[in-house]
């Protein structure tokens, strides 16, 4: 208890060192006034008795010698101490130059004496010179130990020790699941730093430098972590924005000493991660310039990798998000050799990540990792493990023991739609519209071909704007989208507003979000996957455009008429889309009204009900068809 108290207050006082500074400097200046001796203590030490008291005046203490009530007075330059019979001490300003005084007690048989003057010499050197000498020199070592930490100390502004640290991981790749691939990749990098021999005498070159590329969340850290934990060498890991500062080179000066560590540690790994802080192309900046801080740090960042050897047993693995912006100097070979993907995990992948957290947790018999793997298309790891946490919080809240399924599908729902909002109640007008909606979406996402499946539909209100919601997962992971399925993912969008058109008689502004997801999925299948006669196999909008020097004053590539003819194609093939699915719609009208009463009683249908509902419905039509057909026949 005693060490995790003293490391509390240590935390505080390094969050608050301003408070700790001005603490210090109180109790210093209450020490030292202790220790000065002040004008009263001096006389109080010459004429002592009960506390004084400036009630009289000279004259009454004139007064009081001749009544003969004084026992002794004490006569200073500025004030006198009289002490009465009763031991009372009486302090009054004297009169200057008055000798009557004198005279007084002489004649009255009064004892007097000189009444010695504090020592204010000094008391004027420690609080004049001594204690604000002090302060401003303790300001200056608080200051310099600060810059010491985070900059290298006052002379060394540059350099990386204090900032950066070498760390053995205990990560190994047991810890790293879901991308079989991308390990195999970094297995030899172990193999050569745990025995480099081997390789150096073959006269093999081992890549200087690995980039992992992927999205957000994917494992990047946890592997380059994993890759220092199996070789058990030195690993130094550093964010890419450290090495910008408002000081012009210290980023390059940084990055020299950072070098210049993992060499004297090697073999090691460094590791920067978000690497296109300091890499991003220098002719991204284009005709407004650049960063000189940015491109001196990238250029001794090239420069440190060319200049130790290739055998020399020094790893540089690096993680970005946005490989499409790096600088293509820090990308040819002998710098950046090889890149590693480590994208987000297909089914299996999931199922494997889902495992290692798990572990962590108390989880039910009836936990079913595949289910919840195949509600989780698409989320990378970084997403499982917070589903997992997630539904042991959620079991925490409610009092279980253990995790069971019901968790897991409740996190699932959070991660992709938002936190349940039960007390935002809707109107009953409000709750109408909302249910039409939901069900527009879920029956035509059942109804039409390639379209993705639906799991839930709910009307209880999800995260910040999103009244109800429809959970559609995918049967398969999917790594390409025909067209097919492009409009399949239209229709869905618009089956939201076209339930209220029909059903209500009235829109809402509940399906601006599926309009602007429709559009955009029409342009790029125009713009970008030259899925229309409108631009052919041209490609008019690059995916990467915005990181490449995009954005601020770029020229379209293109003319005003074909925007012209961009915008009416997406406008009719939205117009088209709609008309489909009003008409499937009022084909399903009896199934949508079902859904709506079931909701209302409900607020949740689960998927299977509404193929149910559909598959009741498809059922009677056919033999209604049947009986129609024979009733033709017969006649």
């Amino acid at each position: 208890m005693g060490k995790n108290n003293k490391k509390n207050d240590d935390n505080f006082f390094n969050k608050n060192p301003l408070l700790l500074f001005i603490i210090f400097a109180i109790v210093i200046i209450l020490v030292f006034r202790s220790i000065a001796p002040s004008a009263e203590s001096s006389i109080n030490t010459f004429v002592s008795g009960k506390p004084a008291v400036m009630s009289l005046t000279y004259s009454d203490i004139k007064k009081l010698a001749k009544e003969k009530q004084l026992t002794y007075v004490a006569i200073g330059k500025t004030y006198i101490k009289a002490k009465m019979k009763d031991g009372t001490i009486v302090t009054v300003p004297k009169v200057p130059n008055d000798p009557t005084l004198i005279k007084t007690l002489d004649e009255n048989d009064i004892p007097y004496g000189a009444l010695p003057e504090p020592n204010n010499w000094l008391s004027d050197l420690i609080f004049g010179w001594i204690i604000p000498i002090f302060i401003f020199f303790a300001i200056w070592m608080f200051l310099a130990s600060r810059m010491q930490k985070g900059m290298g100390g006052v002379f060394g502004v540059g350099s990386a020790k204090g900032l950066i640290k070498s760390e053995k991981p205990n990560v190994t790749f047991d810890d790293v699941a879901g991308n079989d691939e991308a390990k195999e990749e970094v297995k030899e990098i172990v193999d050569f730093l745990k025995n480099p021999d081997r390789y150096i005498s073959l006269g093999a070159k081992i890549p200087k430098g690995v980039l992992l590329v992927g999205p957000p969340g994917t494992g990047k850290t946890l592997l380059a972590k994993a890759v220092a934990g199996e070789a058990d060498v030195p690993f130094f890991a550093v964010n890419g924005s450290s090495f910008i500062e408002m000081f012009v080179g210290v980023g390059a000066a940084r990055v020299r000493d950072l070098f210049n560590q993992a060499k004297k540690e090697a073999p090691s790994i460094i590791f920067i991660d978000e690497i296109d802080a300091i890499g991003k192309s220098r002719a991204a900046a284009g005709q407004f310039g650049g960063n000189d801080e940015r491109e001196q740090t990238l250029n001794q960042l090239l420069a440190e990798m060319d200049g130790f050897d290739s055998n020399e047993p020094v790893i540089v693995l690096a993680a970005t998000n946005r490989p499409e912006i790096l600088d293509p100097a820090l990308l040819r070979p002998g710098r950046f050799d090889r890149q590693v993907l480590v994208d987000k995990p297909d089914f299996k992948g999931r199922v494997e990540i889902l495992k290692v957290h798990v572990k962590k947790i108390k989880a039910g018999k009836d936990v079913d990792l595949e289910e919840i793997a195949r509600m989780t298309a698409g989320l990378a790891g970084a997403d499982l493990a917070n589903i997992v946490n997630e539904a042991a919080l959620l079991a925490g809240r409610k009092g279980k023991k253990e995790v069971n399924q019901e968790e897991f599908v409740e996190a699932v729902e959070r991660q992709i739609a938002g936190l349940e909002k039960r007390s935002r109640r809707l109107n009953e007008e409000d709750k109408k519209t909302v249910a039409y909606h939901e069900s527009g979406h879920a029956v035509i996402a059942e109804v039409t071909p390639k379209a993705r499946k639906v799991k839930k539909v709910s009307i209880v209100p999800r995260g910040l704007a999103a009244l109800g919601y429809t959970l559609n997962l995918p049967q398969e992971d999917k790594y390409l989208m025909k067209k097919s399925e492009l409009i399949a993912e239209v229709d869905t969008l618009l089956g939201g507003r076209a339930a209220e058109e029909i059903f209500i008689g009235e829109i809402s502004t509940g399906a601006s979000n599926d309009l602007e997801r429709a559009t955009d999925i029409i342009k790029s299948m125009v713009m970008i996957y030259g899925m229309s006669d409108v631009a052919g196999l041209m490609v008019l909008e690059k995916q990467t455009s915005r990181f490449l020097g995009g954005g601020f004053g770029q020229a379209k590539e293109y003319s005003e008429k074909m925007q012209e003819e961009i915008d009416n194609f997406v406008k009719e093939m939205l117009a088209q889309r709609y008309h489909h699915v009003k008409n499937l719609l009022k084909k399903y009208a009896e199934v949508i009204e079902q859904m709506v009463k079931e909701l209302y009683e409900k607020e949740v249908i689960e998927g299977s009900r509404v193929r149910e509902l559909i598959a009741e419905f498809d059922k009677k039509e056919d033999e209604n068809e049947n009986e129609n057909t024979q009733n033709r026949d017969n006649s």
